[in-house]
């Protein structure tokens, strides 16, 4: 661990004595995917009694098999406890539906305060919340996103649009069908042969940089969405606050006097992408407590049987809809028919 720490310290330092020019481009390039290849490491150490994450990681994980799973991810002290001690690390908590993590300290990716069990643990999340104090929000967030980079987490971003193929001989095939700012031929195969990959075709869909080809080879990132969550605007005046507003993927709130809360919760919903299906029992009114949630990307109707009991899709005959799914209320539809959210449905066995 020692060691691989210390090649890191020393490629970020090369790195931070060159200059970064259409002349270092490749340079910088090479530099780069050795980086990415040590923090690798750090990500899935090698050895150690079969590799395996530690005790204090199974701890914080043991309750990720929810559907909405949110991390809170901040520096110590913001204020995302309403009541915190005057020390860091106060909140070790997990919620059903909320995993409120140890704040994330500058060098958490190389292990520093539980922090690469903290990141390993946001990696596994559908949405992560930041919260950063809205008096110097600037500072802390470049903190805390450096270390999630390093930790191969991309926030509010898709993954790049390149194609990649490894082949068994040929040689590196490289297209673009666009201009290239950044890489070039020179570029693409030094970096790919850092990875030992002398056979492969690279199609550039955009404006890549060498960051996005490495993601790319890697194929460990993973793609999260973020709110910002800036607190304590009790402390600040209502110009600063229409500022804030305009600041994309930022929700201002203050815990102390739970102000704006229902603005956070509207865009988490929103960020997460969830449709709610409300059940109709023949006979009886809809049930508008209880909605079954699922994912946007699965919302047929067999998706919401499998959800209720993998069984019901055995009996399953069809169903009758109710709302913006369908022309008419209610519509007898099939298991392939998507749902929308707030549909209602009743399911009529064989």
């Amino acid at each position: 661990m020692s060691s691989t720490l210390a090649k890191i310290a020393e490629i970020e330092a090369e790195m931070a004595r060159t200059q970064k020019n259409k002349a270092t481009a490749h340079h910088l390039g090479l530099l780069k995917a050795r980086l990415a290849k040590l923090r690798r490491e750090l990500i899935t150490p090698k050895g150690g009694g079969g590799g395996g994450p530690g005790e204090g990681f199974w701890r914080f994980t043991l309750t990720l098999n929810l559907l909405v799973l949110i991390s809170t991810t901040s520096p110590p002290l913001v204020g995302k406890s309403t009541t915190v001690a005057a020390y860091e690390f106060t909140t070790l908590t997990t919620w059903p539906w909320l995993l409120d993590l140890p704040g994330i300290i500058e060098g958490a990716k190389d292990g520093k305060g539980r922090g690469r069990q903290v990141i390993a643990v946001a990696r596994t999340c559908n949405l992560i919340l930041i919260v950063l104090d809205v008096l110097k929000p600037l500072g802390h967030k470049k903190i805390i996103e450096n270390e999630l980079e390093g930790f191969g987490i991309r926030l509010n971003s898709k993954p790049p649009n390149i194609g990649f193929k490894k082949k068994d001989k040929g040689g590196i095939n490289l297209t673009a069908t666009c201009p290239q700012s950044e890489l070039d031929a020179e570029t693409v195969k030094s970096i790919l042969a850092e990875y030992k990959i002398h056979n492969a075709d690279v199609t550039l869909r955009s404006d890549a940089t060498a960051d996005d080809l490495i993601d790319v080879v890697e194929g460990n990132r993973v793609y999260i969405p973020c709110i910002y969550v800036l607190n304590k605007i009790d402390q600040i005046s209502i110009e600063e606050l229409d500022i804030i507003y305009k600041v994309p993927h930022c929700v201002p709130i203050s815990a102390h006097h739970r102000w704006n809360f229902d603005d956070l919760l509207e865009k988490i919903w929103d960020y997460l992408k969830l449709v709610r299906i409300y059940t109709k029992p023949k006979g009886q009114l809809p049930d508008y407590t209880s909605p079954v949630v699922l994912p946007y990307s699965r919302t047929t109707v067999e998706d919401f049987c499998m959800k209720i009991h993998k069984n019901l899709i055995k009996e399953f005959k069809y169903a009758l809809v109710w709302g913006l799914s369908v022309k008419h209320n209610p519509q007898k539809v099939g298991k392939d028919h998507t749902l929308e959210d707030e549909d209602v449905i009743q399911i009529v066995k064989k």
